[in-house]
């Protein structure tokens, strides 16, 4: 039986046909690649983490370089007490839209050379175009401010996506957090702008106002609910 190709019962079989053929081959190349995507994306997540306590290992180096630095990983509620759950597998983006007492707050506990302990939390918020994200480290006293990494996705270059340069993300070493057993933002200011009083700062980045705004509200919002955790004497 022959077609008249023309017709328009031929063209509509041929496309049928095509976005068939086309969206099967679509569908087995995402199932092929998925689980190395997966591999990508959780590599990424502890190049990042590890970025918080200045740790910068080659890109074939970065999953054996986190399992022998990254000594402990849990979950901790608002009480501050571990429950149950992988704290590599929580949606941070998820738990932190929750009221405090409902997240599953994660915690990497790292030990560096000389048996040195710190602790790295993470955090997410909004900046001016879109979602920002990072990991805070604090050193084995849990109230001060080790290092800072800070992550976006797609603040304006030259002005707010500064908050991923050492420029800006070093200034939070040695803040405090945890002043007289409670939880103490760290502001972010334009020069001149005074902190509350009991509060650090840093500056904010320059032209950047609105996501140096949302950096703030990103710490504040993910690290608070932490205080349990972080005021406890033994944990």
């Amino acid at each position: 039986m022959r077609f008249n190709k023309n017709s328009n019962v031929y063209i509509l079989i041929y496309i049928v046909a095509l976005v068939l053929v086309t969206g099967a081959a679509l569908a087995f190349t995402s199932v092929s690649l998925k689980e190395r995507q997966n591999e990508n994306v959780a590599v990424d997540k502890m190049r990042q983490i590890l970025a918080s306590i200045r740790i910068a290992p080659a890109d074939n180096e970065v999953t054996a370089v986190f399992d022998s630095i990254i000594t402990s990983q849990f979950i901790v509620n608002a009480s501050g007490e571990q429950v149950a759950g992988e704290a590599f597998d929580v949606d941070v983006a998820a738990q932190v839209s929750l009221p405090a007492d409902e997240r599953e707050l994660p915690v990497y506990v790292a030990t560096l050379p000389g048996g040195i302990t710190k602790y790295i939390l993470p955090a997410y918020g909004s900046g001016l175009w879109g979602p920002i994200w990072g990991y805070v480290s604090l050193n084995e006293d849990r109230a001060t401010i080790y290092g800072a990494y800070f992550a976006h996705q797609g603040e304006t270059p030259g002005l707010g996506a500064e908050i991923t340069k050492p420029q800006f993300t070093d200034q939070f070493e040695n803040k405090r957090l945890v002043q007289d057993n409670r939880f103490t933002p760290v502001s972010v200011l334009k020069k001149g702008q005074k902190p509350e009083p009991g509060c650090d700062f840093v500056d904010a980045v320059s032209g950047g106002t609105i996501t140096s705004r949302g950096v703030a509200a990103m710490l504040d919002n993910s690290l608070a609910p932490y205080t349990k955790f972080l005021t406890q004497s033994d944990n």
